[in-house]
C-alpha cells in the first residue's frame, strides 16, 4: 500500500439517495455500484456506512451487505414526528470518527441534503478532504460549492440516465422528501435554480478558458512550474463538480494533451512519471504578437475617430481575428489583457469620466511581429 494511498470514510444519507432516485429516475433504484468502482479508483474505502429507517427499504438491504456497507438503523417511533433523526447520527458518527482514525484522508458524504453542510465544513476544518455525492434532482445549491469535490451519480460511469426525468427544483436546504423525515412545510419558499444549473457548462469550447485561467492563476501564485495534478487540484478548488469524462476524455491527461494539440498550453516532463509540467505555448502568434494585433487595431480606429474606448474593442479585435481570446494566453478578462499590453508598450490606457470607460491610445513602441501583417495583409 502505497503511502500516500487514499483511506476513504463512505456514508451514505441512503433515504436522501434512495428517494431521490426513484423520484428522479422514474422507479429506478439506487446502485452503489457506480460509486464504489469510483471511489476504489482513488484508493481504500475503511468505512462503509448507510443510515436510515430500514423498514422503508427492505429491497435495498442485501444489495448493500453485499457491498459491505454496514446499515446503521434510524427507527420511527410510533407517534413521533422523526425531522434530522438519521442526519443528526450520521453527523456525529463522522466526525467521531476523524478523531478515531486519524488515517482516513477522505470522507465521502453522500447526499443531496445542504444540512449536511456544517459536516463538511467541520471534517474540512479538520485537515480531511471531502467528496459529496447527490443526485441532481435532489441536490441543494447550497451543499456542492462546500466539498473539495461533488459527483453527480447520473454522471457515475454505469448509471443509466435513459429514464432520468427533469431535475425537480429544491427547496433551499431540502434534501428531496424523506418518510418519517421532514416536516410539513409551513410556507412556500422561493425555489432557487436546481444544482445542476451552477455546474459548468459541458462543451469543449470551454476548456481553454478553464485551464488557462486556472493555469494563470497557478503561475502567479507560485512563481514556478505548474503540475498537471497541481492543475486538476485546482480546477476542482474551483468547480468541485468538475469532471473529465464530462467533456469526453478517459483521463485528465489526454485533456491535456488534446489542448496541447490545439496550442493552447505546452507540457514538459515533470519532477514524476505521469505528472508533465503544464505551462503557456509559445507556438503560433504568440503573446507578443497579440500584443501588436491590438495596437493595429487602436491605431487605425484613432486616426478614424479619436482613441478608441474599451467598450467595443474586443469586437474589432475579433473582425481581424476571429478566433481571438485573451483567456487563451491566461487573462481572466479583456481589461487585464489591455492593461499588460499597455504595460508591454502596445497601447496607452486612459480612464474617460465623460465616456465612463477607458480610452486606448496606440503605443509609442509597436512589439515586434513574426509571420506577417497582423490583418493579415
Amino acid at each position: 500500500m502505497g503511502a500516500d494511498e487514499e483511506r476513504i470514510a463512505l456514508f451514505l444519507d441512503y433515504e436522501n439517495l434512495a428517494i431521490g432516485a426513484r423520484e428522479g429516475h422514474k422507479g429506478s433504484a439506487f446502485a452503489l455500484k457506480p460509486l464504489a468502482d469510483v471511489l476504489a479508483e482513488r484508493g481504500r474505502v475503511v468505512v462503509r456506512r448507510a443510515y436510515a429507517d430500514w423498514s422503508f427499504f427492505e429491497s435495498d438491504r442485501r444489495m448493500l451487505t453485499e457491498n459491505h456497507v454496514e446499515l446503521i438503523e434510524i427507527p420511527q417511533r410510533p407517534g413521533a414526528v422523526r425531522k434530522n433523526a438519521a442526519d443528526i447520527k450520521m453527523a456525529v458518527d463522522a466526525v467521531e470518527l476523524s478523531f478515531e482514525r486519524a488515517y482516513i484522508t477522505t470522507f465521502v458524504i453522500a447526499t443531496g441534503d445542504s444540512d449536511f453542510t456544517p459536516l463538511v465544513d467541520k471534517l474540512r476544518a479538520l485537515n480531511k478532504f471531502v467528496i459529496g455525492c447527490g443526485l441532481e434532482n435532489s441536490t441543494s445549491a447550497l451543499l456542492p460549492p462546500a466539498c473539495d469535490e461533488f459527483l453527480f451519480y447520473e454522471r457515475l460511469e454505469g448509471v443509466d440516465v435513459s429514464t432520468t426525468s427533469r431535475p425537480r427544483r429544491q427547496r433551499r436546504g431540502s434534501g428531496g422528501g424523506h418518510p418519517g423525515r421532514r416536516a410539513p412545510a409551513v410556507a412556500a419558499e422561493p425555489a432557487p435554480e436546481p444544482a445542476a444549473a451552477a455546474v459548468t457548462d459541458d462543451s469543449v469550447t470551454d476548456l481553454p478558458k478553464l485551464v488557462t485561467q486556472t493555469l494563470s492563476g497557478l503561475q502567479r501564485s507560485s512563481g514556478g512550474a505548474v503540475l498537471a495534478s497541481a492543475l486538476k487540484r485546482a480546477i476542482l478548488r474551483k468547480d468541485p463538480t468538475f469532471n473529465e469524462a464530462n467533456y469526453g476524455f478517459r483521463a485528465f491527461g489526454e485533456l491535456l494533451r488534446h489542448l496541447e494539440g490545439q496550442g493552447v498550453i505546452e507540457l514538459s516532463p515533470g519532477s514524476a512519471k505521469g505528472d508533465p509540467e503544464v505551462g503557456f505555448s509559445e507556438a503560433d502568434r504568440g503573446e507578443e504578437e497579440t500584443f501588436a494585433l491590438l495596437r493595429h487595431v487602436v491605431a487605425d480606429l484613432q486616426a478614424r475617430g479619436g482613441p478608441p474606448p474599451l467598450s467595443g474593442l474586443k469586437d474589432q479585435m475579433r473582425k481581424r481575428e476571429p478566433g481571438f481570446s485573451e483567456k487563451a494566453h491566461g487573462y481572466g478578462g479583456f481589461l487585464q489583457f489591455c492593461k499588460a499590453a499597455q504595460t508591454r508598450g502596445a497601447v496607452e490606457m486612459r480612464w474617460d469620466d465623460d465616456a465612463e470607460d477607458y480610452l486606448l491610445m496606440a503605443g509609442a513602441e509597436q512589439p515586434a511581429m513574426s509571420g506577417g501583417s497582423p490583418t493579415g495583409a
